[in-house]
């Protein structure tokens, strides 16, 4: 009995200390970098293209967007950052809105902050080429190619 007991005391402890180390699965962070096209008069479209790397792989994404205010001017904009809480590359998908203001003439420095309805958090900063003045409300759709 003494053996058994022992024998069960250690598998028990093993079992027990595997059991802590094994912590939930965690979303991953990748790195992005989008290239945007943008015109508009009163309403705007944008268009363009990018990358999704993630966990050494790399996936190409197609951009898109519309934005209805007061937008005027024509610019182009290549963006990089980070992407965060991604469990699967689909997650990248969707559709990212913010409402914002912004002034760029011939080389303005971007930044922004965006989410999706998966909760996938991009980070971004870049430059901005071309004239480009916007009171809107904006909306970009990010898909896998």
């Amino acid at each position: 009995m003494k053996t058994i007991t022992r024998r069960s005391l250690i598998a028990s402890g093993a079992a027990l200390a595997t059991g802590a180390l094994l912590t939930p699965a965690e979303a991953a962070t990748g790195s992005i970098s989008i290239h945007i096209v943008s015109a508009g008069f009163i309403i705007g479209v944008s268009g363009g293209s990018g990358v999704l790397t993630l966990g050494g792989h790399r996936y190409p994404l197609s951009v898109g967007g519309i934005s209805a205010g007061a937008t005027i001017g024509a610019s182009g904009t290549d963006l990089v950052g980070t992407a965060y809480h991604i469990n699967s590359p689909a997650d990248i998908e969707g559709i990212y809105s913010a409402v914002g203001a912004g002034l760029s003439v011939a080389g303005g420095r971007s930044a922004a902050q965006l989410s999706n309805a998966k909760g996938v958090v991009l980070r971004l900063r870049g430059r901005q080429v071309g004239f480009m003045v916007s009171i809107d409300l904006s909306g970009m759709q990010i898909s896998l190619k």
